[in-house]
């Protein structure tokens, strides 16, 4: 085993001696070490239950033989980030967990190791981490919240957002607002719509990294708690078996993890994960994939933010082996964590409720909830989740309202000076701009809240959450602060969006673009510290943010 190297033998006596005031006995040092990568802490509702999963983990391990040995990670809770310098960092901290797991592991030669997250960058980044060492791992992702209740009706993170729109036109007061507040998040667990964390949590359940039935599973589930026990004894297993995380995690995959995120409309920013997991997995995707899958997998659940659904009703529908049943003539075989392969799960999964996983005959739309948008404002492409858009915004054509950072927008829009027929252009708010391209869903959700959500368009070279809805576009690549196109520009441009047809364009020649970035002054907003080395190392949107 890797451990051997500190439990036997002369040399291993000083650290022997150490592991000994961790409590260790004689008997222990024959036995696997195995590394829990534990991201609770107070501050992140989808964490703060985190411990009681790990310590299912850790009984798990106990019971098979292994030795547990938990450490911690840091988690930015991007609800409460939001709308702030805090938002910077979040994309950060994916790279930042990523280096934290291998350090841990890597230092002190585990012989495999359990992820136990939950939020949006802490999945990607522990996958990230799998992939880059590849010694036996697995994950235990930590479940979604109940959605909230309002006068009998289902409600959730993103209606607070939205109803903070009702108020700045006056369609209700700050009461109601405090109501919905008081409402949304009921409790431990991630935010209960599919948005980032919990389609982060189907995808590495579908990529096979962990037991079946946890991407769905909520918070406050006890089988959440049999899955992470579970999860403890299989770690030893794959240890034993010296089956890796490449040995589980094929290119045919991701395949597959593409092919789920379309079927179920899931966040724009799996369009950051998967290309960066994969690249760690030594399999590479790109966004071509992903526009290829879309135009082939239908559109099959309807879940918010887009929907009525919340993850509890995809889980009582049967969950990602469900959904793999309902793709099984799209999907292609691959091992899992389970011992089980893809198809196996697939073929003896049940379809619990057909409306919630609707046929492939019968989707909620045609094709799947992403789609890649290029042209000469996003030369190397754009990100926006179509499932989340308005039949009325599919082609849309506007004026151009530019502005160089997100706070600059969202008070413009609060101030009631956007108005139908207006594309709102943030920009300056990419990975190396802003720099860590921050999240933006108050801009999106203050739109939807005031009614223009089916007359006004927003593009960004910044991302947004999995909460947001409409005609949203972003990761427009190259980014302003590259001098992409985005940069040139200017209030009054008639801007084009054609989403069936996959373009975003400016009525301006190559000509002009290039003449206008020869005048463009590059917003340099001064860095320190951990931004100033992300800066230097990030790539763009469209492959990931992926450090180089």
């Amino acid at each position: 085993m890797r451990s051997d190297v500190i439990k036997h033998g002369v040399d291993a006596a000083p650290a022997r001696s150490l592991l000994r005031a961790d409590g260790l006995k004689d008997e222990d040092f024959d036995k696997p070490f195995i590394g829990i990568a534990d991201s609770w802490n107070e501050v992140v509702p989808g964490h703060i239950h985190l411990n009681k999963i790990v310590d299912a983990v850790k009984e798990g391990i106990r019971e098979a033989g292994g030795v547990p040995f938990v450490f911690g990670t840091p988690a930015v809770c991007d609800g409460i980030a939001m709308g702030h310098k805090g938002m910077r960092y979040s994309l950060i901290s994916r790279e930042v967990i990523s280096d934290c797991c291998e350090v841990m592991v890597e230092g002190h030669a585990m012989d495999g190791w359990v992820g136990v997250s939950n939020c949006d960058k802490v999945t990607p980044g522990m996958l990230m981490a799998a992939g880059r060492m590849n010694i036996p791992a697995l994950m235990v992702t930590g479940g979604a919240m109940e959605a909230g209740k309002l006068n009998g009706e289902d409600i959730d993170f993103q209606s607070v957002f939205e109803a903070i729109g009702q108020v700045q036109v006056g369609a209700a007061d700050e009461s109601f607002l405090k109501t919905v507040e008081c409402a949304a998040c009921p409790g431990a667990g991630s935010c209960s719509g599919l948005f980032t964390a919990n389609t982060m949590a189907c995808l590495t359940e579908t990529l096979g990294m962990s037991l079946t039935g946890c991407g769905t599973s909520l918070a406050v589930d006890e089988k959440k708690l049999a899955i992470a026990k579970e999860s403890g004894k299989r770690i030893v297993e794959l240890v034993k078996k010296g089956i890796k995380p490449r040995d589980i995690v094929n290119s045919h995959s991701f395949h597959n993890a593409i092919c789920v995120d379309m079927a179920i409309g899931g966040s724009t920013n799996t369009a950051l994960h998967i290309p960066a997991i994969s690249k760690e997995f030594g399999c590479p995707v790109d966004l071509s994939e992903f526009d290829k899958i879309s135009r082939e997998v239908p559109h099959i659940t309807s879940l918010r933010p887009a929907g009525q659904f919340h993850i509890r009703d995809l889980d009582n529908a049967g969950g990602v082996p469900a959904i793999l049943k309902r793709l099984i003539d799209h999907i292609e075989d691959a091992p899992t964590v389970n011992g089980k392969s893809v198809m196996e799960i697939a073929e003896s999964a049940t379809i619990a409720d057909e409306n919630v996983l609707r046929p492939l005959d019968n989707p909620y739309h045609q094709q799947g909830g992403i789609a890649i948008l290029k042209g000469n404002i996003a030369p190397m492409g754009s990100v926006i989740k179509q499932a989340a858009v308005s039949p009325k915004m599919m082609v849309f054509s506007g004026r151009a309202r530019c502005f160089d950072s997100e706070k600059d927008a969202t008070e413009a829009i609060k101030s009631g000076s956007i108005v139908a027929g207006d594309v709102v252009v943030i920009r300056y708010e990419g990975p190396k701009g802003a720099p860590g391209m921050p999240e933006m869903l108050a801009p999106t959700s203050i739109i939807q809240g005031m009614g223009l959500g089916e007359t006004v368009a927003l593009i960004t070279d910044g991302r947004f959450s999995g909460a947001t809805r409409g005609g949203a576009i972003g990761h427009v690549s190259p980014e302003a602060y590259e001098k992409g196109p985005i940069a040139a520009l200017r209030d009054g441009d008639m801007i084009d969006i054609d989403i069936p047809n996959r373009k975003l364009n400016a009525r301006l020649s190559d000509e002009e673009i290039k003449a206008r970035l020869a005048e463009v002054e590059i917003v340099d907003r001064p860095v320190t510290g951990v931004q100033k080395k992300y800066r230097k190392l990030v790539t763009n949107g469209v492959n990931g943010a992926y450090l180089e």
